[in-house]
């Protein structure tokens, strides 16, 4: 059995921000919390046996660290209090003091942001127009200038290697996002579209020789690859079919790409030239995260995790095909523990569709004390990846049902949008379905099932513990508490 204050404490390389290489390739900054709060490490990609560095100090948690083009700086996203009101700081390596960019603005800013190829300006995302908007600012002093307002909140932003363009990842309607390419001296900003108009766009890359922007795209029915000819105005596309393809990198030479390739809740590393057929990768089932080359274009530098290994930094050698793992998160008298994996099982849906779901299903007597736990979003998914509280339930043989209601990403684009309008209904559905199955298969009975959730989680939470079934008619049915669902409930 494993004590959750135990797994709580466990540090982790933060994987939602990303990390980054520095241009001359012997080094990597990336988000850690050894002590609890998250700080900017810097680790040498050269001497293996060499400690991490801590680059950050002060209060607040530290993120998305970026280098300099020119290596001399460091600029990452602070949050003092948990607000996620980012704050941008530099550190200069040649008197290692940080300070504050941007301290003149008394407003929020996303965590992504962009350095200039010559080092001298960063492009940000801010609300001081009570809208997320793109400016630029000068990093030696100087006031901000808005560069972009495209009526939607922007998201995130990189600079073209030339330093005339930004690519502007805006959110759009409903679940799109636009990305646009905006002149920094002046003109109009071009939206990413195709011959029947603006389409779902994000994840922006450029090539090293910015003639060309690689980006994730649903507009297909699946996220695949798309690459954009800003002098053309036409999109290419690098992949095709089922499965989630994100993350696009350029190599150094622009002759291929590396990006994520998700089936369902697990993930693996592809790397494709066009018109040819990927290469993949996979560490073991888990989840791989924001994958870049080094500037030698010998390595693939990556954040990866799964139930048993808490994220870290790993390398894969193009030339050998081997993994390294870079940073060592997991403690050492949790090293030999024997976690649970989970199996990705689908089960029928009250209407007979399958739903995905994670099955943590421990050795034991059955049946057993289960929970459903349900992710929130709802644009999100449960994949392979770390979660303190399933593996300390499945250590003291709890059965735990993880479901990817419809609703959740990860399956295609009519998957996720299965749910609009219909918040507390089909995903509900879906929750007690789980419910249902944990019983008919004899893994638990209705007496002994818990459901607890966060954010939209919670809510279906609520929902399942106080709603009605419903039909493939609408009709209501059976109450979810009489046997439908959970018999308690646990609020998350």
């Amino acid at each position: 059995m494993i004590e959750l204050r135990s797994l709580l404490r466990v540090p982790c390389v933060e994987v939602e921000m990303g990390f980054d290489i520095s241009p001359n390739g012997d080094k990597v900054a990336y988000s850690w919390n050894p002590d609890g709060r998250w700080e900017i490490f810097e680790l040498s990609l050269q001497d293996a046996l060499s400690a991490a560095r801590q680059i950050s100090r002060g209060k607040g948690g530290k993120f998305h660290p970026q280098y300099s083009p020119d290596g001399r700086q460091l600029a990452f996203a602070v949050d003092f209090d948990g607000s996620e009101n980012f704050h941008l700081f530099v550190h200069d390596f040649s008197n290692d003091t940080q300070r504050e960019l941007a301290p003149q603005m008394n407003c929020a800013h996303q965590a992504y942001f962009a350095w200039s190829p010559d080092s001298k300006q960063i492009a940000f995302i801010s609300d001081q127009t009570g809208q997320f908007d793109a400016y630029i600012i000068p990093v030696n002093g100087g006031d901000a200038r808005q560069v972009l307002d495209a009526g939607h909140p922007a998201w995130k932003v990189r600079w073209s290697p030339d330093g005339s363009m930004l690519a502007v990842t805006v959110e759009a309607s409903g679940i799109d996002y636009g990305t646009y390419l905006v002149p920094v001296h002046g003109g109009e900003a071009l939206q990413i579209s195709d011959e029947h108009g603006v389409i779902d766009a994000g994840q922006a890359c450029w090539s090293p020789d910015g003639k060309h922007l690689a980006f994730s795209s649903d507009a297909p029915g699946f996220s695949n690859i798309g690459i954009y000819e800003p002098a053309t105005r036409r999109i290419s596309w690098l992949t095709h079919g089922e499965g989630e393809k994100q993350f696009p990198c350029w190599s150094p030479d622009g002759s291929r790409l590396v990006y994520v390739l998700n089936r369902g809740t697990v993930s693996w590393l592809a790397i494709q030239e066009p018109g040819k057929k990927a290469d993949l990768y996979r560490l073991e089932a888990g989840v791989h995260y924001w994958p870049e080359f080094t500037p030698d274009g010998r390595q693939v530098i990556f954040c990866f995790d799964n139930p048993r290994r808490p994220s870290d930094l790993w390398s894969l050698s193009l030339a050998e095909g081997v993994f390294t793992q870079l940073t060592h998160s997991l403690p050492g008298d949790l090293a030999e523990v024997q976690f649970i994996m989970p199996e990705e099982i689908t089960y029928p849906g009250l209407d007979g569709t399958p739903v995905p779901a994670l099955l943590f299903n421990p050795h034991g007597p059955k049946p057993a004390p289960a929970v459903i736990i349900i992710h929130g979003g709802p644009d999100w998914l449960f994949e392979m990846t770390w979660y303190p509280l399933m593996a300390a339930m499945a250590s003291r043989g709890w059965v735990v049902l993880a479901p990817n209601y419809r609703g959740s990403t990860g399956y295609g684009r009519a998957w996720q949008e299965a749910s609009r309008f219909d918040f507390g209904g089909v995903d509900t559905d879906d929750v007690t379905a789980g419910a249902l199955h944990l019983i008919h298969t004899g893994l638990s009975e209705k007496k002994r099932i818990g459901i607890t959730g966060r954010s939209h989680g919670g809510y279906l939470t609520a929902s399942c513990m106080t709603g009605r079934c419903r039909t493939t008619t609408g009709s209501s049915s059976l109450p979810r508490t009489c046997g439908s669902c959970a018999a308690r409930s646990r609020r998350g």
